[in-house]
């Protein structure tokens, strides 16, 4: 490696001669203190960790799944690839590669992301249910607020903002879908519930104050100075909220009560789903390296 030295001023960088501008490597080092050389530390390179060779193969049969990328599989893929490859993975094997995918902390950033499940082509085939987003995005906020000094909070609750309004649920429902317990994710739900009940009445607020106007959308933005598409999709996200509203009022007036969301299925109760399920994944779980990334995701 070599060290740049400062350009005098007036002189032209591109112009001195190579000498000047270079340290022998023997030479290497900055002079501190009454005229010691301070070595730099050689920085130690990451041990790389083995890949697992279902994985290796996964990666070769479908990289579009098992690559650069990664996005939810599609529930039942243990099956299929049972069926499409039968002399080639052990069930064993490949359930034990399809759980160190799946909790990859690659693997659940795509799942929080609320991406959709693919199939073995990569084509979307069917939603994450919610508790699966709520799940990777609590685990992903885990992980990565162990390994660092901020806090990182914020951006979880803005994840869990999106999960929630994502799912169409009500609060009750959500939680009653999530079912979280624990100090901080029982914080940061009330959180996001806080600032969407705020968002909702701010929404509320703007939609009361157009009605009341009598004017046009882009006369109302114009008095405002706000941006008429902006005043158009808030307009219609209050109207859409006010008669889900109407709706479970009148429900509940009838008192039909709403039918609570399906549990998610336990490895119990699936072995070959059970690979690919993102609820709860220890926390002490470390990150699988891939084909295509053979070191821990920083």
């Amino acid at each position: 490696m070599t060290e740049t030295l400062p350009t005098p001023a007036g002189t032209d960088a591109s112009s001195a001669p190579a000498e000047a501008t270079t340290r022998p490597q023997q030479r290497q080092g900055r002079q501190g203190g009454r005229g010691r050389t301070q070595s730099r530390p050689q920085a130690q390179a990451r041990p790389q960790r083995e890949v697992h060779p279902v994985l290796k193969q996964l990666f070769d049969l479908y990289p579009k799944m098992f690559g650069a990328q990664f996005l939810p599989l599609k529930l039942g893929v243990y099956q299929d690839l049972l069926a499409l490859h039968p002399e080639l993975f052990k069930r064993e094997d490949l359930k034990v590669a399809l759980g160190l995918h799946a909790r990859s902390t690659r693997y659940l950033e795509s799942v929080a992301a609320g991406h959709a499940r693919h199939n073995l082509q990569a084509e979307p085939v069917e939603p994450v249910a919610p508790e699966h987003v709520h799940h990777a995005i609590m685990e992903v906020f885990r992980r990565r607020q162990a390994r660092s000094n901020q806090d990182l909070r914020s951006y979880a609750r803005a994840q869990l903002i999106e999960a929630i309004e994502a799912s169409g649920l009500s609060r009750e429902d959500y939680l009653l879908c999530v079912r979280q317990q624990d100090e901080v994710s029982v914080a940061l739900l009330d959180d996001a519930f806080a600032e969407l009940a705020e968002q909702a009445a701010k929404r509320d607020a703007l939609r009361k104050m157009f009605e009341a106007s009598g004017k046009t959308v882009a006369e109302f933005s114009d008095m405002y100075g706000m941006d008429p598409d902006e005043v158009a999709r808030t307009l219609e996200r209050s109207r859409i909220a006010q008669a889900v509203q109407a709706a479970q009022a009148a429900q509940a007036a009838q008192s039909v009560p709403a039918p609570a969301p399906a549990p998610a299925e336990s490895e119990s109760e699936s072995e070959a789903e059970a690979s690919v399920q993102e609820a709860a994944p220890p926390a002490e779980s470390a990150d699988e390296p891939t084909p295509s990334d053979k070191t821990e995701t920083p």
